[in-house]
Order: structure tokens, then sequence, then C-alpha cells
């Protein structure tokens, strides 16, 4: 990568997080004492929003409470990995010294909320490699629309040619690279079968942080 300009994705990218998502409704679940196989309800709520997953658990345990009452709670735990014990993946900070020796200007662009990743980011001691972050929430667009990835440009002051995407979702990737940024794939075991389709998006990959230092 030599471009001058870098936005990172967050989770499945810079930290270690996924699997702390694919397993909150069952860690969820459990913590409410429901001790029935949710293997299928996992399987269904894949394919769901976040508003639409609460919505049908409400109706399901509607003992447990609302679907407000749900996204609170889900919320809840998360932010107790971030706050808590999700790692940084190995070799990142490595990579981003490296970058940060180079003169490279870097930021973040998440869906995450922005409050999650800024105690995740302080106790992992990266936040100081980047120049600020931006979460789709302040946007108002998530990244199947580049406006996060142009706002990020815009507070930079660059142009998508001269800066780099990196991210671990291939639809994110394939926005970016409508829009004119240079991509890079990074690996990630939540998304171990869309790898090849991530990398038919990117201009660059990194399977192993450690082999790109």
């Amino acid at each position: 990568m030599n471009k001058k300009f870098a936005i990172f994705d967050m989770d499945g990218t810079l930290i270690d997080s996924m699997g702390y998502w694919n397993n909150l409704l069952e860690e969820f679940l459990r913590s409410k004492g429901v001790s029935e196989d949710i293997t299928a309800l996992i399987q269904q709520v894949k394919t769901m929003t976040v508003g639409q997953s609460c919505a049908m658990l409400a109706k399901r345990f509607p003992s447990l409470g609302n679907p407000r009452d749900f996204a609170e709670s889900a919320g809840a735990l998360m932010a107790k990995h971030y706050l808590e014990d999700i790692p940084v993946k190995a070799g990142v900070v490595e990579y981003l010294e490296k970058l940060k020796n180079q003169g490279v200007r870097m930021c973040v662009a998440t869906i995450t909320d922005h409050a999650l990743l800024e105690v995740c980011f302080r106790r992992l001691g990266i936040d100081k490699y980047f120049e600020f972050t931006l979460s789709a929430n302040e946007c108002g667009k998530g990244k199947d629309d580049p406006e996060i990835y142009l706002a990020a440009c815009a507070k930079f002051g660059s142009e998508p040619c001269d800066t780099a995407v990196f991210e671990d979702a291939p639809y994110a990737l394939e926005t970016a690279k409508k829009a004119g940024f240079y991509t890079v794939a990074v690996y990630d075991e939540g998304e171990e079968n869309n790898w090849e389709k991530a990398k038919a998006a990117a201009d660059e990959f990194i399977r192993d942080w450690k082999d790109s230092i």
C-alpha cells in the first residue's frame, strides 16, 4: 500500500470482534435464563437488521421485554466486551506504526457506535494512530453507500484515488472501489466464506497482518 491516506474499518479489520457479535444472541438469551436450543433462531437472525431481530425476539420471548429492552440489553453486553476483552488483531499495531513512520495519514470509518470505538481503542492503545474517527450512525448511511468514505476524504482534504480503504466485508470493498478508492481486503474468520469475493473487489489483500509488516 503506497497511498498517502488510509481509511480503516474497525470490526473484523483492526480488532477481532466478529466472534463476539456472532455469539451475542446466544450470550444474551442465556443471560436471561433461556435454555432451549436456539440454533435455528441464530440462523434466522443472521438475515435480519438489528431492529427486525429485536422485534422478533420480543415476540418470541415476551416475558423478557419489548424490542427496545432487547436492543439496550444486547448493546450493554457488547459494550462490556469492547471495554474489557475484545483484542486487537495480531500484527495490526506494527502495521499502523509502519504507516505512521511513512507519513501516511489515517482514520477509522465504522458502523459501530462512536463511543464504543473510543473506549476500545483507548484500552488497546491504538487511538493515537488515527487523526479522527467516523461512524456510519453519524453519516446516516451504511457502507452500501460511499458517503462515509467520501466524508473521510473531505476531512483529510484528499481524493479517493490517493486514499486506501481497508475492509473485511466484500460489500464495503465494492462500495469503496466503485467510488474510486484503492481497496485493501483484510481477512477475517467471520467472513471466511466471502474471502474470494472480498479479494475480487480489492486492489490488494492482507491474509495476515503479521505478513504485511
